[in-house]
């Protein structure tokens, strides 16, 4: 078994599956100044209520940085005393397929930023591959790039964990 948090961790789930929550509580078990990178662009009110609920959970020992394109200033801000939960590539994904950004490139950049950072880096994602195949041409466009990007991930990751139902499922590597 482990005894510190790998370099890259990778949380993947369905909706509302319970993986932030487990996400924060795998950051929180360490000694480290814990910093949140949120991803998500209030674009609504429905967005703002679940970014609002989001904060209410989360415990005041978190330093907030709302980054929904690049991260890359906030990571390299880091330092080896640091741990970093990206919270999520799927609102990340969607920012920039929305516009029309070179996914391709962004996420190269985005996995050289977490690597190149000196934090331990904890990423939460969306697996959606298990549902039905979506009715209209952007929606599938996007459960591709998801997929591609979750694999990407998966492969740099030292542990990728899937939660369902609240549960861990290691994936890959050891829990700390």
């Amino acid at each position: 078994m482990m005894n510190s948090l790998p370099k890259l961790s990778f949380v993947i789930g369905g909706a509302s599956s319970g993986k932030s929550d487990f996400a924060e509580r795998l950051a929180h078990c360490r000694d480290l100044s814990k910093h949140y990178i949120a991803t998500a662009q209030v674009l609504d009110a429905e967005m703002e209520e679940k970014v609002a609920l989001h904060r209410q959970m989360r415990s005041n020992d978190w330093t907030l940085h709302e980054a929904p394109f690049d991260l890359t200033e906030v990571l390299a801000g880091l330092t080896s005393n640091d741990v970093a939960l990206i919270d999520c590539i799927t609102m990340w994904l969607s920012n920039h397929m929305m516009e029309n950004s070179n996914v391709v490139q962004a996420t190269e950049n985005l996995l050289a930023s977490i690597l190149n950072s000196p934090a331990k880096v904890i990423v939460v994602s969306n697996e959606v591959g298990h549902g039905i195949v979506p009715d209209n041409k952007l929606a599938r466009r996007f459960r591709q790039a998801q997929g591609k990007l979750n694999i990407a991930f998966a492969a740099q990751a030292d542990l990728a964990i899937l939660v369902v139902a609240g549960l861990p499922q290691i994936l890959k590597g050891e829990m700390p």
